[in-house]
């Protein structure tokens, strides 16, 4: 079992996220500790807020007070909803947060349930409570719950994940060839994109961008590919490469085969209501660019804003780093289009969203709630960001399982049998 701890000073992001879980049947409320209770035993995120309210008041001057911790047993592990709950109460005791407000979470959006963890690191005097050793402690808790649970061992999946990582491109470090591969063989294993703008949105995290080619050999016409490196600003800035140069994945006919599977596949996906949800709540509690972006981006949303030279607006793409899956934003819906975005931040006309959720009661006031950094979901959301909001390559993206070859090994057995022929 692998537990990742994030650390914000949003709280209400960590429950927002949560809580669009359980009103879209992904998710469901699995144990409350020290939160005051409902008569029905249902929740929205203002009544969750409530019980964390006292500490936050109380809070002296710790600014990412909220945790958001999940725990992730192995897909194999077949984990029961009281042993969800057990592994929960004994990870928060063992780490020190027992006596503490916490809300327990399980996802079943993806093939892998697991559980996510809401609660402050501030006591109720407003005091820190210690995270000295933090991930030592929490690696040795999780070793002592899969012998105690009987779960798979996950030591050896946490040594390697050093080896198992997208990292964006850094062109001025050289080998930039192997550096494109690295990211554009494995891309399709892991998301599901609809069209080449959308591709080229999710390659942009990664300093990478490609475009279609057109021309004619031997009296056909053809078509291909090139990627380009970019530089931090977004420009070009290296010679292209042939999509040829990285297996038949990263080609134009695999790329429109799986667009086409794509549609197919996302035409009624469960996340799409979440992700409208997340959008409208955004629009609805931000003013500019930024904030929107920040806010998203707490929730495991990147926004990636195409504009011209004259800074006009002319594409919007979410990439929703939780289901691995990329929306233009007409395609989840027309109240979500390029001109929308661009009347509101440009010409300050505020769009009319219709509410997509329950989650807020209509009387809540937004100013209930401290209004502060993003909760940081995931530790590949953890990495500098440019003022557009913008994640630098996520920093290195965490991949479960690299299907297929290595790159570099697979170049250098091509040019050993290229030498024994020459032999």
């Amino acid at each position: 079992m692998i537990a990742k701890i994030g650390r914000s000073g949003n709280l209400y992001g960590a429950l927002a996220y949560n809580q669009l879980k359980v009103k879209h049947e992904n998710g469901q409320i699995l144990f409350t500790n020290k939160m005051i209770e409902t008569a029905n035993g249902q929740y929205s995120v203002a009544q969750l807020a409530q019980s964390f309210a006292p500490y936050l008041i109380a809070n002296r001057n710790t600014e990412k007070h909220t945790l958001h911790i999940s725990l992730n047993p192995d897909p194999k592990d077949e984990v029961s909803d009281d042993k969800f709950r057990e592994i929960a109460e004994q990870y928060m005791r063992e780490m020190g947060y027992g006596q503490q407000p916490f809300v327990v979470f399980k996802h079943t959006d993806i093939d892998r349930s697991h559980i996510h963890i809401v609660s402050v690191c501030v006591d109720e005097e407003g005091k820190k409570i210690s995270d000295k050793f933090e991930k030592m402690r929490s690696m040795k808790v999780c070793r002592e719950l899969e012998i105690q649970h009987r779960l798979i061992p996950a030591t050896d999946k946490e040594r390697n994940q050093d080896d198992k990582i997208f990292r964006s491109v850094d062109y001025k470090s050289g080998d930039v060839k192997s550096q494109i591969a690295s990211v554009v063989r494995h891309l399709p294993s892991y998301y599901k994109y609809q069209t080449l703008g959308e591709y080229n949105a999710l390659l942009s995290l990664f300093n990478i961008t490609t475009e279609k080619i057109e021309g004619e050999l031997y009296g056909k016409p053809q078509q291909g590919l090139l990627y380009f490196p970019l530089n931090k600003q977004g420009e070009r800035a290296g010679n292209p490469f042939k999509a040829s140069l990285f297996g038949k994945n990263s080609g134009l006919v695999a790329l429109e085969f799986h667009f086409e599977k794509c549609k197919s596949d996302l035409k009624n996906h469960p996340i799409k209501k979440t992700l409208l949800s997340a959008i409208s709540i955004a629009l609805e509690s931000t003013n500019n660019e930024c904030d929107f972006k920040k806010q998203l981006g707490g929730q495991g949303i990147n926004v990636v804003v195409r504009q011209n030279d004259t800074g006009r607006i002319y594409g919007i793409t979410f990439i929703d780093h939780n289901s691995k899956t990329v929306w233009n934003g007409s395609h989840l819906s027309k109240e979500l289009s390029a001109n929308t975005f661009n009347d509101y931040w440009r010409n300050n006309i505020k769009p009319e969203i219709k509410r997509l959720t329950e989650l807020q009661p209509k009387t809540s006031n937004y100013s209930d709630i401290p209004k502060e950094e993003p909760h940081q979901l995931f530790d590949f959301l953890n990495s500098t960001k440019n003022e557009d909001g913008l994640i630098e390559g996520l920093g290195g993206l965490f991949i479960p399982e690299i299907q297929g070859e290595d790159y570099e090994e697979l170049d250098f057995a091509n040019r050993m049998k290229k030498k024994v022929k020459r032999g």
